[in-house]
């Protein structure tokens, strides 16, 4: 579940940096670019965490 949250924050994230892009806003672009780094890690430390799990079997 925590996965799913994570792509649709990078998700969101893309769709606003596109959108800030086309208005030639800036700040948008920036809170995209954020939102989708932010949403990558949050993907990292869940695909790291499936690893420890799997490992601990």
């Amino acid at each position: 579940m925590a996965k799913a949250k994570a792509k649709a924050k990078q998700a969101k994230g893309q769709m606003k940096e596109t959108a800030g892009k086309a208005m030639g806003d800036k700040r948008m672009q920036a809170e995209g670019r954020g939102e989708q780094a932010t949403g990558k890690a949050q993907e990292a430390m869940e695909n790291a965490a499936e690893r420890t799990k799997r490992q601990a079997r």
